[in-house]
């Protein structure tokens, strides 16, 4: 996703072979849950355990993803997973992590903004939710499906995945398979010496400091970002991120660690130095360390660029929203197993969290910085109105977001998490729905607080 008040960066153009301009593609499904189905049958050819439900039939091009129109949007974003190759992360059959239904329910809740005052189903509307999960003291006070979504549902993350890979990075170093966050990225990748990204530190892909140019423009058909998705769309998805990320420039003047831009494509080379340490895939990775070990309920799917050999490191990451809520749970528990088994470094967590005060870092809703180990912190424009309140909370609560609207807030303070997923009309605008997403949460955290919690 975008920064909250993003400055555009350079644009180069790139010539698009015609054969990735299609439209909607009918993969011939028939219907799900029917005995013997086509779709059972891919499900089982994908490697899954189950079927995700809905299991559509008509599938959209996924080179023309960042142009789908909302409907669009939720058909693709629950079918990711098919449309390009991927690599599944098995439960291995490991017993789930209880997320047991609240004994009270959600209670009535209001937050206001730029002087009106909303509800839970106004939000709902607002934010064009296909999917919301709230968690408190691990429990589920509240879940929502829309748009035909069910808790069978596998739905894409978008740049929640960013958040994903940097959890894993740190199970790397506690496991002393990555040394620390300062070694230079190319000891992990040496083909990168005397390119922009030489004297560039794993800590800078992370934070995003890496003062390489990057056009992140969603919005823009000749940005960098739009060329990757064509490049994951089209053949030889590889060598063409390869190739993009590889000869991408440096901002002239500009060293490691000064300058702050979000930048795609350093996250994909995060996840490449993951794999390249750890001798196998992120979804492996994932499956082996925390998927079949938390454990989660369902299998979920990470896109891959080379099925078994090269995953998309700055997003693809397919999951139910209960699993991304487990997922949640681990994070805020501070990296724990049921056991107590630690799977992360003891500061792993608090580093994620300290956020960059590089240049363009700090804005007024973010006055010490909006960006720390792939995780945001999401404060609210003080120019509206009743903010104090949600600055207090925003203080204790730390976000994965995505494009479209995907998120996952942690407050570990209040034992809160909220997930959602979306299908935002434009990709990351206008501001003002993350500002409406901080304000709910606090609303929520308010809500559930004291009388309103839950039971232990």
């Amino acid at each position: 996703m975008l920064p909250h008040h993003w400055l555009s960066g350079s644009v180069r153009v790139f010539f698009v072979s015609s054969s990735l301009i299609a439209g909607t593609y009918n993969l011939a499904m028939a219907e799900p849950g029917h005995p013997g189905s086509t779709s059972q049958a891919q499900c089982v050819t994908l490697g899954l355990s189950t079927c995700p439900q809905p299991f559509d039939s008509v599938l959209p091009d996924p080179a023309h993803m960042l142009s789908w129109d909302q409907h669009t949007r939720v058909i693709g974003f629950r079918n990711t997973y098919r449309q390009y190759p991927g690599d599944v992360i098995h439960t291995q059959g490991g017993h789930a992590y209880p997320l047991p239904a609240a004994n009270k329910a959600m209670p009535s809740l209001l937050y206001k903004m730029d002087g009106s005052t909303y509800r839970l189903k106004d939000y709902l509307q607002r934010q064009s939710v296909t999917g919301l999960l709230i968690l408190k003291n691990g429990q589920r006070v509240y879940e929502y499906y829309g748009r035909g979504n069910t808790d069978k549902t596998l739905w894409t993350s978008r740049s929640v995945a960013k958040s994903v890979v940097s959890v894993l990075v740190g199970m790397a170093i506690k496991e002393g398979l990555i040394g620390a966050v300062d070694d230079p990225i190319t000891r992990y990748l040496p083909e990168l010496k005397g390119s922009a990204w030489e004297n560039v530190t794993l800590r800078h892909l992370l934070q995003h400091t890496s003062g390489v140019i990057w056009n992140e423009n969603y919005a823009n058909p000749i940005s960098e970002f739009a060329h990757l998705t064509l490049c994951e769309a089209g053949p030889s998805a590889y060598q063409c991120v390869w190739q993009l990320i590889s000869t991408l420039k440096r901002q002239q003047g500009t060293s490691p660690g000064e300058g702050w831009s979000y930048n795609t494509g350093g996250a994909w080379l995060v996840g490449r130095l993951l794999e390249r340490a750890a001798g196998m895939t992120i979804a492996e990775y994932l499956e082996t360390r925390l998927w079949s070990r938390f454990a989660m309920e369902s299998d979920g799917v990470w896109e891959a660029l080379v099925k078994g050999q090269v995953d998309m490191g700055g997003h693809g990451f397919n999951a139910t929203l209960r699993d991304w809520g487990r997922f949640a749970l681990f994070v805020a528990g501070g990296g724990k197993l049921a056991s107590g088994q630690e799977l992360l470094p003891k500061e792993w967590i608090a580093q994620s969290v300290t956020w960059s005060t590089a240049k363009d870092s700090v804005t007024p809703a973010t006055p010490n910085g909006q960006y720390g180990y792939q995780w945001w912190f999401s404060g609210v424009d003080p120019a509206r109105a009743d903010t104090d309140n949600a600055m207090q909370t925003a203080q204790h609560t730390f976000w994965a977001e995505g494009i479209y609207g995907q998120a996952i807030a942690i407050n570990p303070s209040e034992n809160l998490v909220m997930v959602q997923w979306s299908t935002w009309k434009e990709a990351d605008t206008p501001p003002s729905l993350y500002d409406e997403q901080a304000l709910f949460f606090n609303a929520v955290a308010h809500a559930l607080s004291r009388k309103g919690e839950p039971a232990r």
